[in-house]
């Protein structure tokens, strides 16, 4: 049995991520080239992150189309929301089947917003029983 590669999203996940994905509909004049599969897309996307590779080096062999395609899909997914989206369906899932040990869980700055400025403290008081004279 071959061992599914990383970047390969399973059946299971990609029911989960399909539905969040934007619809575009194609035009009925001049439609142009065929839109590539989202899901394929979304495999380049997953093997240049994983890979590393710059977007323009993505391998035409595999079958994930170019890598600008995969780059705009990225672009547009995110301006949509998706991985927001996915983020809290997954935690969701995971967190009903108990899988999630919030124990372990920490909350940071690049996760919730942190109001600038908290409350100001009270002037502190003076310790003389007078104020002293002005030098001016």
């Amino acid at each position: 049995m071959a061992q599914r590669r990383p970047w390969e999203v399973e059946d299971g996940l990609w029911g989960l991520i399909e539905p969040l994905l934007p619809t575009v509909e194609r035009r009925f004049r001049n439609p142009g080239r065929l839109r590539l599969d989202d899901r394929k897309a979304l495999c380049g996307i997953l093997f240049v992150l994983y890979t590393g590779m710059p977007w323009e080096f993505l391998p035409q062999e595999l079958g994930y189309g170019s890598g600008m395609t995969c780059w705009r899909r990225l672009r547009d997914w995110t301006e949509a929301g998706v991985w927001q989206q996915l983020h809290e369906v997954l935690l969701a899932k995971l967190n009903t089947a108990g899988l999630i040990d919030w124990s372990r869980a920490a909350i940071d700055g690049s996760h919730v917003r942190a109001l600038k400025g908290g409350p100001k403290p009270a002037r502190a008081r003076s310790t003389e029983p007078v104020p002293a004279p002005s030098t001016m």
